[in-house]
């Protein structure tokens, strides 16, 4: 398979993965899934950003590399408050996959609902750090099904 270039955009509170509410979303840090994700990949660039602030995810997605085969995005808190997130998803072309360490729908009824889903091509929930590596493996693999098929 061709390498590809993907970006990680990760919202809020998640520079803390693998120290806050490891009941919740595990021990593992952001560090250790990128290391594995290049390791697996060695052959594909794949950027990161993290950011406690909506505008800034916005700025990211908006000034995307054309390059940019997809997108992994975690919103966190984000995904059941931000209409100018979902916009901002929207509004691309590079197609959008959301990850989730755990499984919203799971938790407190006000995460039930992900204004961001909708304009996404796909999510994984509930996996915790593997979720990364899951959603990284299916944008791949679609790209690679999408070229088939044309």
């Amino acid at each position: 398979m061709n390498p590809v270039h993907a970006l990680i955009l990760n919202g809020p509170n998640l520079n803390l993965l693998g120290l806050r509410e490891p009941e919740i979303y595990g021990h593992t840090s952001m560090n250790a899934i990128l290391e594995a994700l290049r390791q697996e990949f060695p052959q594909d660039r794949i950027d990161y950003v993290q950011s406690n602030h909506e505008g800034v995810l916005i700025d990211n997605l908006q000034a995307c590399d054309p390059g940019i085969n997809f997108i992994l995005l975690n919103p966190g808190g984000l995904t059941h408050t931000s209409v100018a997130l979902a916009d901002a998803v929207a509004a691309i072309k590079i197609p959008v996959y959301e990850v989730h360490l755990s499984h919203p729908p799971s938790r407190e009824t006000y995460r039930h609902h992900s204004y961001i889903a909708a304009y996404c091509r796909g999510s994984i929930s509930g996996m915790g750090a593997l979720g990364y590596r899951l959603a990284y493996q299916g944008a791949r693999n679609t790209l690679t099904q999408v070229s088939k098929e044309i």
